[in-house]
């Protein structure tokens, strides 16, 4: 069971190439706690607005760089040491948001990547944190003169965020993308499901996927192929559809395959995808990041039973 608005979880923390999470960072009343972030060591604690002066405002009152606000993320303070952030929910339900900063050095360098994120933030609410940019990282390349930047904002509803562990969701159904693989131009990213409740869950061969840009909306122009045939062979969409009685604790896996090829005219990309396991489950909204170039095709391939054994790989960074 998902805890209400009221009761959000904190900030959590992960380095971008990390496979799992770090320890979470509280958020008390009077500030934020030390904590660890697998970006490197410790998060500096402390009260709001001592990490320096907020970045100067764009001229003639035009909007602040996307370096420096996206998405409802705002870097709000900067100086040696640290840098404070804000996150604010403009949508009408409760959303969970990843927030990937980049690191840079004082001559433009790209240092480090670090990850943050909100859940279940409510609508409208607004939630501070504050990173640390003088501990080393994995090369000891971090500095106190590190200057932060957004490198990129990904937000789901708290209702379809994918669960790949902790309390089983109402629907009884674990449902998450992988980091997937990307070659030549093909990409592929799995989706895996685990029936985490007492009843016996009937797959009937493929899942409904929507491919939705980045404000959420169904992306015209994609056409959704049943299988990766038509596409490429070998990718693991291409097994033949097959009802599944998945019981509790057996798991299931479908594949995702397109190619970035892009030729004349716009290319389509598509952030998130809403997918449903069957046509009557609850919407989950993975982020596998689609860039589909100009070729607009999304191969889905069917449901194929997944040992209890197996061990994919954790959902990818946003």
């Amino acid at each position: 069971m998902r805890l209400p608005s009221t009761l959000r979880r904190p900030l959590t923390g992960r380095h971008a190439a990390a496979p799992a999470m770090a320890a979470a960072l509280l958020l008390a009343g009077c500030g934020t706690a030390t904590t660890t972030a697998s970006g490197g060591g410790p998060e500096a604690s402390g009260t709001p607005g001592s990490c320096g002066t907020p970045p100067p405002t764009a001229p003639g009152g035009a909007p602040q760089s996307t370096k420096l606000a996206q998405g409802g993320v705002r870097i709000t303070a900067a100086g040696p040491g640290c840098a404070e952030y804000e996150v604010t929910n403009a949508n009408s339900e409760p959303y969970d948001v990843t927030v990937v900063f980049g690191l840079r050095s004082p001559e433009g360098a790209a240092l480090d990547n670090l990850t943050r994120t909100v859940t279940g933030l409510a609508p409208g609410a607004t939630e501070k944190g504050r990173i640390d940019l003088s501990t080393p990282g994995p090369a000891d390349t971090r500095t106190s003169k590190s200057k932060p930047e957004l490198l990129k904002v990904r937000s789901v509803p708290t209702a379809e965020a994918p669960n790949a562990g902790g309390p089983c969701p109402p629907s009884g159904l674990r449902l998450y993308a992988d980091e997937g693989s990307a070659a030549m131009g093909l990409r592929a990213v799995g989706l895996h499901l685990r029936n985490c409740g007492t009843a016996i869950v009937t797959l009937d061969g493929y899942p409904q996927v929507q491919p939705l840009d980045l404000d959420h909306r169904p992306l015209d122009g994609v056409r959704i192929l049943r299988g990766g045939a038509e596409i490429a062979t070998g990718t693991g969409a291409d097994d033949p559809p097959q009802k599944i009685a998945l019981r509790p604790g057996e798991g299931a896996r479908a594949t995702l395959v397109w190619r970035n090829t892009t030729e004349a005219g716009d290319p389509l990309n598509a952030p998130y995808v809403r997918v449903r396991a069957t046509a009557d489950a609850a919407p989950v909204m993975v982020t596998p990041e689609l860039d589909l170039g100009t070729t607009g095709r999304l191969g889905a391939g069917a449901w194929t039973r997944e040992a209890a054994n197996d061990k994919p790989s954790p959902p990818p960074t946003p």
